[in-house]
């Protein structure tokens, strides 16, 4: 990544948004989640009553036109929230990654932003900045955008992602690469800087979502 980029909140038009599918990525195996007692799919794990997919969409649909959520499990279940369910085109749980490829297979639109299925916090403003960043990168818009929390931590699983890296990205997980960081940092991908680190607060644990509650 070469360039690094802050702007101020906003909100997109109902034509930018258009331009934009969003992606809810609960294609994982919460191994933590059942390591520590809790054999539940993650993004179905409730807080405050409701699945923490749900509270996802609630803050991510809002800033983006179509949906579509990334989910190798429990289909039915997340088919019920009323968008349309991906399962991973490459085999074995593969990681974020292989979810972002299927996303990006399937999108109609330009362009993709992402968000895991675990963070129920994530900003009002993500896609709105990530996108102003985007189309204000030296020589045209970028090919990805990625969010950066106040800490200075690259949160790589929050994204926006030009259609058009899909086949570099199939490359890229054909030679056994997995780690999402890794990839952006192959890119020339802008870093957009939002100092909210709780908004990136992802809950893995037991704990972590008892905490949560009624936050």
């Amino acid at each position: 990544m070469n360039v690094r980029a802050t702007r101020a909140p906003t909100r997109l038009t109902e034509a930018e948004r258009s331009l934009i599918t969003g992606l809810v990525l609960a294609g994982g195996l919460s191994r933590r989640m059942s390591a520590e007692g809790l054999a539940a799919d993650k993004g179905l794990a409730l807080l405050d009553g409701r699945p923490l997919a749900a509270h996802v969409l609630a803050r991510l649909a809002p800033q983006v036109g179509p949906v579509l959520i990334s989910a190798n499990r429990n289909t039915d279940r997340y088919a019920a929230f009323g968008h349309p369910v991906l399962a991973d085109v490459i085999d074995g749980y593969a990681g974020p990654l292989a979810g972002v490829h299927a996303g990006l297979g399937a999108a109609d639109t330009p362009w993709v932003a992402t968000a895991p299925c675990d963070t129920p916090f994530l900003p009002a403003d993500l896609v709105a900045r990530l996108w102003l960043a985007a189309q204000a990168a030296p020589g045209g818009p970028a090919r990805a955008a990625v969010a950066r929390s106040g800490s200075g931590q690259l949160q790589p699983v929050f994204a926006l992602l030009d259609r058009r890296l899909l086949s570099g990205l199939q490359a890229w997980l054909a030679a056994g690469h997995r780690r999402v960081d890794a990839w952006y940092a192959s890119l020339p991908a802008v870093v957009v800087d939002f100092p909210d680190e709780s908004a990136f607060l992802g809950i893995d644990t037991p704990a972590e979502l008892a905490r949560s509650q009624s936050r």
